[in-house]
């Protein structure tokens, strides 16, 4: 029996070929895919296309686009026993972090992919990512999905989503999970390392939570801004601080009494490492013995696309009742190392 995967197209460079008249890049029919790859036709798995009515730049991706995936994905569910998703690059983590808070239950796989260069390009990535990922989706081990979570496809390696960044705009081999082993990696074999991969522990059916909230401002901290500039910032509820190492910054006076006002004020303060490698750790220095002061939150060795997502799936979440504090330092889906 072949495997069914329905491949959802929102945009990107992937879509794209160049116009031989003007040399700029325009997105193609993408419901012509088999044409462009004839390769897709010897696939061991059934692939149906639905593109996004207009292909969007991943630039242009955000919570409604979120929300417009999940939905598809929990209505098409129980037809399909996979799901790829051919996205830009630039904002791709984002996307697979939100979806792996979105969709919960879930028992089968969603890979998402894209490529750095067209794939009408004689050099492009595109196909191979594109070949390689619809293996993946269609990955079974008898009536058992073999990957069970949200998880990006580039260059040879896969990846779990929401512990990726991207972190080269120049070269084929874009994405990294600095933190998370790598769960499979292609080459003249398909192969999966097994104890790498997401089990979801709960026993749950497969449905979405769409909540997302916008209420979320993220700061990179940097040695000499004006700290002051805080107490002009409009209240929200999460505030995530980007900051050195393993979760220090600057000792100078009134850093303590000024991220205190704004705890006061209601808002969660959330820690997170400029490091792309490593995570935070309070009382590790002197200077991050403010967070713990002050009842922030360490974001312990989470990406910050994985932090930021988080947070905007959390916050006021009817279906997460308690402290903000407790559900967001507990694991999810694998986005923290326990």
């Amino acid at each position: 029996m072949k495997r069914k995967v329905l491949l959802i197209y929102t945009g990107g460079t992937i879509g794209m070929e160049k116009d031989y008249e003007t040399g700029s890049l325009r997105a193609f029919d993408f419901g012509n895919i088999f044409e462009k790859m004839p390769e897709m036709k010897l696939m061991e798995c059934k692939v149906f296309v639905h593109p996004f009515a207009k292909p969007l730049d991943s630039s242009d991706m955000g919570p409604e686009e979120w929300k417009i995936i999940a939905r598809y994905i929990h209505k098409n569910y129980h037809e399909y026993d996979g799901f790829l998703i051919l996205h830009g690059t630039d904002t791709m983590s984002y996307t697979a972090s939100a979806l792996s808070f979105m969709l919960k239950g879930l028992k089968k796989p969603v890979i998402m992919t894209g490529s750095q260069l067209p794939i009408g390009d004689l050099r492009t990535d595109a196909k191979e990512n594109l070949l390689t990922s619809l293996y993946y989706a269609s990955l079974y081990e008898g009536d058992e999905a073999v990957i069970q979570e949200v998880a990006i496809y580039f260059e040879y390696k896969l990846l779990r989503g929401n512990r990726t960044l991207k972190y080269s705009a120049e070269y084929f081999d874009a994405y990294a999970s600095p933190n998370y082993p790598i769960l499979g990696q292609s080459g003249v074999h398909l192969n999966i390392i097994k104890e790498n991969l997401f089990r979801c522990k709960m026993q749950e059916d497969f449905h979405i939570d769409e909540h997302i909230s916008g209420d979320v401002l993220f700061w990179r901290i940097f040695p000499g801004m004006n700290f002051n500039h805080f107490r002009d910032i409009p209240k929200m509820k999460v505030l995530i601080l980007q900051v050195f190492g393993s979760g220090t910054i600057f000792s100078s006076e009134g850093t303590q009494e000024i991220l205190q006002e704004i705890r006061n004020n209601g808002t969660e303060i959330i820690v997170v490492s400029q490091c792309i490698s490593g995570g935070i750790s309070f009382g590790k220095y002197e200077n991050s013995n403010v967070f713990a002061k002050i009842g922030a939150i360490s974001g312990k060795d989470m990406t910050a696309e994985s932090a930021i997502t988080k947070a905007m799936h959390l916050i006021d979440n009817p279906r997460y009742p308690g402290k903000f504090s407790d559900y967001f330092s507990k694991s999810l889906c694998g986005e923290i190392t326990n």
